[in-house]
């Protein structure tokens, strides 16, 4: 039996058995927050747990690296329908230590795509339309530097309201133990203290 087929097995005893009961909720984050994470298999159940958050408390959006890489990507683009439609007050950023973002070799993803069919000449197709495929690709050395990287990229979007927190936190993915990074509230005080 295919992947595909147990998961469609399983689904419709889920629906039939009325399982989906426990989780039912609204659309709107009970907590007001919208939650961008790594996509690490290891962080789908500890990190909700580690943060005490339920189905129905957080808005949850994941990426490899937990990284906002472009100002107006799909990334931010969720960031804002959270805060401007569902009702979300706060951001946080969680990467994690141990993150395989941390050790993407442009080179060797690139050539690992070759081997599977990607022909020389799409990449120069690429090139030629101004994408920097190794850029792009391109992991990080600091989980530190990621987070506050995408926390800054984030609070100085034009289209973020100035009073939106937005933290940044890396979490042990063996331990669930967080590490703060960047305290949003800290921030807007600082905005709030010069203003006066």
């Amino acid at each position: 039996m295919t992947l595909l087929k147990n998961m469609l097995t399983f689904n419709q005893k889920f629906v039939e058995n009325k399982e989906y009961v426990q989780y039912q909720t609204t659309k709107l984050p009970n907590k007001r927050l919208v939650l961008l994470s790594c996509m690490d298999t290891r962080l789908v159940e500890l990190l909700p747990r580690a943060l005490n958050v339920r189905n129905g408390d957080v808005k949850i959006i994941k990426n490899a690296g937990a990284v906002v890489s472009h100002p107006f990507g799909s990334i931010m683009r969720s960031i804002l329908v959270a805060v401007y439609e569902l009702q979300a007050e706060e951001v946080c950023v969680i990467g994690h230590y141990d993150c395989g973002m941390s050790k993407v070799n442009p080179d060797v993803m690139m050539d690992a795509m070759r081997k599977r069919g990607v022909s020389e000449s799409i990449f120069d197709t690429l090139e030629h339309a101004g994408i920097n495929i190794p850029k792009w690709l391109e992991g990080f050395d600091s989980v530190e530097e990621s987070v506050q990287n995408s926390v800054e990229m984030i609070k100085k979007h034009p289209l973020v309201p100035k009073d939106v927190p937005v933290h940044g936190l890396a979490i042990h993915p063996t331990t669930g133990k967080l590490d703060l990074i960047v305290n949003g509230y800290e921030q807007i005080e600082q905005k709030e203290s010069v203003k006066q």
